[in-house]
This record gives structure tokens, sequence and C-alpha cells, in this order.
């Protein structure tokens, strides 16, 4: 059997480049590390309040007063029958500066928790779904 420092061909004097790079390397990790262990300290709370921003998702919370004032001006000239059309969402729109995906969902949850049609208007759609199925000979 061949020993194994003849088998790799080299003599430790070749090892000792190789390590000497390795034990550099490991020291530049080292330093690398201390650096950045020393800016987190300096500024982890800057860095926090960064994270904290850029990672909130859009702002959820209430249309802005004037904006609101004119959807419930809107609703409250339009109370029996509080569906606008495409062209009232529009002009809602470019008048209060929310988006029409906004706009929808206020009416919607408007309707939702503030509208009753009448008992005359639920018999009038009542009637005009059962008219629909029935044809008089």
């Amino acid at each position: 059997m061949i020993p194994i420092e003849e088998a790799a061909g080299s003599s430790d004097d070749e090892f000792s480049g190789v390590d000497m790079e390795i034990i550099q390397e490991s020291h530049q990790c080292g330093e690398d590390r201390d650096i950045k262990d020393i800016l987190m300290r300096k500024y982890s709370g800057y860095l926090s309040s960064l994270k904290q921003k850029f990672s909130k998702k859009k702002k959820k919370g209430k249309l802005p007063n004037e904006a609101r004032q004119t959807l419930l001006d809107w609703w409250n000239n339009h109370y029996k029958w509080p569906y606008p059309t495409e062209a009232d969402k529009i002009a809602l729109a470019e008048s209060t500066g929310l988006d029409q995906k906004q706009i929808n969902n206020w009416f919607i949850n408007q309707r939702k928790r503030h509208w009753k049609p009448s008992e005359n208007m639920q018999f009038a759609i009542m009637d005009s779904l059962n008219g629909s199925f029935y044809v008089d000979d």
C-alpha cells in the first residue's frame, strides 16, 4: 500500500498555502461579521422602522371625510334605489378621488348596513319575477 502523503503527491509545505487561504477567508468572514454586528447595533432601530414601513399592507381604514360626505349625499338623494350606474360611479370616483372599487365596496356595505327596500318595492320585485315565469294565454 502507498502512504496517504505519497498518494496525494504533495508535501506539508504545499498544504500550508491552501491552509493560509482558508484561514484568511475565515478571518475575513469574522471581520465581516464584526462589521455587520456593529452596523446592526448602530442602525437597528432605523432598519426595523423601515422594515415595518415596507412590510405593512395597504392602509385600511375610514375613507376621507369629504369623500364620505359626497357618497352620503348621493345615497340620500337616491335612497329608494341606491344602485349607482356606471356613469354615476365614474363621476363619484372623479369627485371624491377614490377608486371605483372603493366606491363599489362603500355602496355594498352601505346597502347591507343601512338600506331596506320598502314592502311595496319587495312586492314589485316579486311580481316582476313571477310574471317572467308565467305567460297568460
